[in-house]
């Protein structure tokens, strides 16, 4: 099965500026997104990608993206409607015959936090082609409310001793 939404990039034509890519998904990739997320329907999807060189074998993609998806209340089915607008970074780094290139010693990061949360570890990349939508289909699935729910319904779960069962709906 292919990904609903891909928008590869050549790493190796980035330069020491960088670049700024959109990911937009059309109609048609909204509805297939949707459907791989469980979601009713999805009304907008764009994720804005800075891309910056760190050094002749590493990248730092930094995302910011915006999404409004509808996803049924798991108490009542009920339509509810969420906006997601959510910021993360990758770091990659190119490891084409498994031993890192030598490093570019001449760029100007300053102002630039390249650093990586404790214990992280760059991804690892075998290929310049990069897939830039990849981690933001990622963090669109794990952005999404697990359990959502339309504004004042609770479960409130009450004991049914013939059926041993949990039952109740509770509106607040």
């Amino acid at each position: 099965m292919s990904a609903p939404l891909s928008q590869l990039y050549n790493l190796a034509r980035l330069g020491n500026a960088g670049a700024a890519i959109r990911v937009e998904a059309d109609e048609s990739q909204r509805a297939a997104i949707a459907a791989l997320a469980g979601a009713l329907s999805l009304l907008h999807f764009v994720a804005q990608v800075d891309l910056k060189k760190t050094s002749s074998s590493r990248f730092l993609l930094s995302y910011r993206l915006e999404a409004d998806v509808v996803q049924a209340c798991v108490v009542t089915l009920e339509p509810v409607a969420a906006k997601i607008d959510h910021a993360f970074t990758r770091e990659l780094h190119f490891t084409a015959t498994g031993r890192p290139l030598p490093e570019v010693a001449d760029l100007d990061l300053s102002g630039h936090d390249l650093s990586l949360e404790e214990g992280e570890e760059p991804e690892e990349i075998d290929n310049m082609h990069y897939d830039l939508a990849g981690p933001v289909l990622e963090e669109f699935l794990l952005a999404l409310e697990v359990y959502p729910r339309c504004p004042g319904v609770a479960f409130a779960p009450g004991e049914d001793p013939r059926a041993g069962r949990w039952t109740g709906l509770d509106k607040t």
